[in-house]
């Protein structure tokens, strides 16, 4: 699909490329990043370490997302949710995407190799590969188990944050990603229930477009339930204290009773209010991690 584009100032044209970064989905993942750094060391997190390292995430996170927007863009086009980005409305071209892809995500693992360590250069690199190779161009237009098995790459930023301080991976690191991971089926599939038609007229094998809508929301209880019992995880193996614990337990209250009203009585108001508590959920989980750590 080409599409012609279109004339724009620079401050245009600079709007349009951060829109192919997609700010709002980055700032979480260098968010959960910078958690995992702090989770890494009793004391503060080396200076060179924490802005290089947030850094060159986000430049990375950013080029998988311009990589995401470039392949899916016909499916961008259908969707009411995306038809709004850069280049299904034609102000940027395919190669102007490649290029700023290829230069952004040099230019973070550049910074993670020569200012951090090699070995969060190429879980990066990795994490990046996942995302816009393996889950964009091969799970997602493949099989409805996409957000699970691509959900990997998106649980992968606490890690990244642990093995830039560290420069190892253990087992507490570990524990974040599995929370993440456990929290993307809930956090897409609220999404994808009150978008399936979008979904659908787009092609996409969202899981309540293939299985529908209510094994969908049987999905999204069990998944709610192993993610408040993985959110326990980290206070099991103590590596958080009873702030923790207590804030676990209410937030995953909370996405609990929302996941039952998903199942016992279905509205797509529910479901667009689950997505968005989702978000905040994440946000707040991880926060409590930080704010226990330093009591």
């Amino acid at each position: 699909m080409t599409t012609q584009v279109l004339p724009q100032s620079f401050a245009q044209q600079a709007r349009s490329f951060l829109a192919l970064t997609k700010p709002r989905v980055v700032s979480l993942i260098v968010f959960t990043a910078v958690i995992g750094m702090f989770l890494a060391t009793p004391a503060m997190v080396p200076l060179q370490v924490l802005l290089a390292g947030t850094l060159g995430i986000a430049l990375v996170a950013g080029a998988a997302a311009a990589v995401n927007c470039l392949v899916e863009q016909r499916v961008d086009a259908i969707m009411k949710r995306t038809r709004w980005r850069p280049l299904p409305r034609g102000e940027l071209s395919a190669l102007q995407t490649l290029v700023f892809a290829g230069a952004l995500g040099g230019a973070g693992l550049w910074l993670l190799y020569h200012y951090v360590n090699a070995l969060t250069m190429w879980l990066t690199l990795a994490t990046f590969v996942g995302y816009a190779i393996v889950y964009t161009v091969i799970l997602k237009p493949a099989t409805p188990q996409n957000i699970v098995i691509g959900g990997a790459s998106g649980a992968m930023p606490p890690v990244l944050g642990w093995a830039a301080v560290t420069g190892e991976v253990t087992l507490e690191p570990l524990l974040l990603f599995l929370i993440i991971f456990a929290w993307t089926p809930p956090h897409f599939w609220s999404l994808a229930l009150y978008r399936t038609e979008d979904y659908a007229r787009a092609g996409v094998p969202m899981l309540p477009v293939t299985h529908g809508k209510e094994y969908t929301r049987l999905q999204v209880l069990l998944y709610t339930l192993i993610l408040f019992a993985v959110s326990l995880l980290p206070y099991v193996v103590q590596m958080s204290g009873l702030a923790y614990l207590i804030a676990a337990c209410i937030l995953g209250s909370v996405f609990l009773a929302y996941a039952l009203r998903i199942y016992f009585a279905y509205s797509d108001a529910v479901a667009r209010k689950t997505f968005r508590y989702s978000i905040a959920y994440l946000a707040f989980l991880f926060a409590a991690l930080l704010v226990d750590h330093y009591l």
